[in-house]
């Protein structure tokens, strides 16, 4: 006699549930997670497939170094894509440093891959995981097929360095699938960014503090991976060889991708972005920051010359300068004005310390 009502009962709960407006920061977080971060990091994925089987391809004789590197600098511009969405698993347990090793102000990647080569000549990809993470990753691949030290267009160096190449390939591609395999897990990060209370964040507001944060911290980076060959912490004196991508000359090309890529996360999907979240009294801001970022981007798409050429003269500097104070506007702009009309407070920045 009950069963009726009651079912009745929990219907009509369930429409009422659908009528009532959702928290527009959960809808937020989760159309992110969903529509900017996750075909981002599944990108990242496919680019480290083609970058294994390019390896094997590259060390078997079935293409040429040009083709290598062609598929190493888009494994590398994914993995640029990736740091404004370095949330959840990837920024723990130094997983970022197992793809890219940066800051090397000693050379350390260089240095470690001639040991490596040396120590265990025919190294694979399960030793390779127990090595330092200055050997792991894109830092050390591009240290193989650009330098001038392994010389790979000579087929005696080539034998010599292809085990390795072939393990970094390899464990690229099993560390991006592993983190895109937790993101979709039941309760990875894809379902904890979409559904609340969870064992990350206890409200939808917790979890866009924490995209802010990443962006911020992202945007922060920028900033160095630029100031720092720039010579902005070393009283002025350029340090080409400090740049990120310096020897396959791709860290402006890196570098715009980054930015355009946070600008994916204040924009959103349908508007589903952080700038969906800033009330209409708040439009100014939003319109600053639009600008900000296209301001930025414009100065990154009119450049054609590498950093390394830009360091060389006076007006390659300034474009430099100014490309390096549209990134300060932008980062600014996060890191003050957004958080403040978000709510957020940023607090502890991952860069801090560095």
């Amino acid at each position: 006699m009950f069963r009726p009502k009651l079912l009745f009962t929990s219907l009509a709960a369930l429409a009422l549930g659908a009528c009532s407006p959702q928290d527009p920061q959960a809808v937020t977080s989760a159309a992110i997670a969903k529509s900017v971060i996750l075909p981002t990091y599944t990108r990242w994925v496919d680019a480290d497939r083609q970058l294994a089987v390019s390896a094997l391809a590259y060390c078997e004789g079935k293409a040429d170094l040009n083709t290598a590197r062609a598929d190493f600098l888009h494994s590398q511009k994914a993995w640029a894509e990736l740091q404004p969405l370095l949330i959840g698993p990837l920024a723990e347990g130094n997983r970022a440093w197992q793809v890219q090793f940066w800051p090397d102000k000693k050379n350390l990647v260089g240095r470690q891959v001639e040991q490596l080569v040396s120590a265990q000549p025919q190294i694979d990809a399960a030793a390779l995981a127990k090595s330092s993470v200055v050997v792991q990753g894109l830092s050390a691949y591009e240290y193989i097929l650009f330098d001038s030290k392994p010389d790979v267009a000579n087929d005696a160096q080539k034998a010599r360095y292809c085990p390795l190449l072939i393990a970094i390939g390899e464990r690229q591609k099993q560390l991006a699938e592993d983190i895109l395999k937790g993101w979709n897990n039941t309760d990875g990060m894809l379902a904890q960014m979409s559904k609340f209370p969870n064992q990350r964040y206890a409200d939808s507001h917790e979890a866009i503090a924490d995209l802010l944060r990443v962006q911020v911290t992202a945007l922060d980076s920028l900033k160095k991976k630029l100031g720092t060959p720039m010579g902005r912490q070393s009283k002025g004196v350029p340090q080409p060889f400090q740049a990120d991508a310096w020897r396959s000359q791709s860290s402006l090309t890196g570098l715009e991708v980054s930015l355009a890529a946070a600008k994916t996360v204040w924009e959103g999907v349908d508007n589903k972005g952080l700038r969906g979240l800033l009330p209409s009294e708040h439009k100014p801001l939003a319109d600053k920051i639009d600008a900000a970022y296209a301001a930025s981007l414009k100065l990154f798409a009119s450049n054609q010359r590498s950093l390394t050429e830009m360091l060389n003269d006076d007006a390659g500097r300034q474009q430099l300068n100014d490309i390096y104070d549209s990134l300060n506007v932008v980062h600014r702009l996060h890191e003050g004005e957004l958080a403040k009309a978000l709510g957020i407070q940023l607090g502890f920045n991952a860069n801090d310390g560095d």
